[in-house]
């Protein structure tokens, strides 16, 4: 990915972000919200991933968010669209070459934790990968034995936390378990997530956290909350559903990003 970091990099000129963020669903107000913003169509860069997903942009957007330099990645590409759990790992090596060390990522989920509810937002804290996929099947160096205990920066949560209080947002904490997606889960599957001790479920964030830690960049990340899972409320679930919901919530966590960022450094 030089070829691609190298584009970037030119045209980003003076701007040299060390902070990238993935912007899932309901995050799109916050991408409007960076300042001297340099936008770069996933379409225009050398073998970046481009997801068909309605409700992702597809963009790249660099410049100013809360004083602090960043990348914004508008969409990602999710493991459903292609079967492919490594799709994002193009994208993020080309952060990695550019100087990014530290990876934040947002998703929509839906909660199996009845006391979380739509439009609420949630700090994952770990994951369980339920999927049993895994992005670094068929790497060939050592490094495809990485350590996950901490996957979720314990630093950069506690700046997230600080930063919700700072924000006067209530956020909660949980483990957000990866099904692989397209279709949503069944109400077994959602009783049995909750047993197992998930707070949410969803289709993407495990395989780039992965990633990102076998590059060696640092991650934080959270959920914008749509929906209960299914069975939890008798209601049929939807993609539409998600994207009504997502920018109540999403709303809510660019206002903990915002005051977050200038801890994260």
């Amino acid at each position: 990915m030089r070829e691609a970091a190298d584009l970037v990099r030119a045209r980003l000129g003076a701007l040299s972000p060390r902070i990238a963020l993935v912007a899932g669903s309901g995050l799109g107000s916050l991408v409007g919200e960076v300042e001297g913003a340099v936008r770069i169509p996933y379409a225009d860069i050398p073998r970046f991933p481009v997801s068909a997903v309605s409700g992702h942009a597809g963009e790249l957007v660099a410049g100013m968010l809360a004083g602090v330099p960043v990348i914004v990645l508008s969409g990602r590409v999710h493991y459903y669209e292609a079967g492919d759990a490594a799709a994002m790992r193009p994208a993020l090596e080309m952060l990695r070459d550019l100087g990014v060390d530290i990876l934040a990522l947002t998703n929509a989920a839906g909660s199996v934790n009845p006391g979380i509810a739509p439009g609420e937002v949630m700090l994952i804290e770990d994951h369980i990968n339920f999927s049993g996929l895994n992005p670094l099947i068929g790497e060939r160096s050592e490094a495809r034995f990485t350590g996950m205990t901490t996957a979720y920066d314990p630093d950069l949560r506690a700046a997230m936390v600080r930063g919700a209080q700072e924000a006067g947002v209530p956020m909660h904490e949980g483990v957000y378990m990866w099904f692989s997606g397209p279709s949503f889960e069944t109400p077994a599957e959602v009783r049995m997530a909750r047993r197992l001790g998930a707070d949410a479920v969803g289709m993407s964030t495990v395989p780039e956290t992965i990633l990102a830690r076998f590059l060696g960049l640092r991650v934080v990340a959270a959920s914008v909350v749509t929906n209960f899972g299914a069975g939890m409320t008798g209601e049929e679930l939807s993609h539409d559903e998600t994207k009504e919901i997502a920018p109540q919530g999403g709303a809510k966590l660019a206002r903990i990003l915002k005051a977050a960022l200038p801890e994260f450094i």
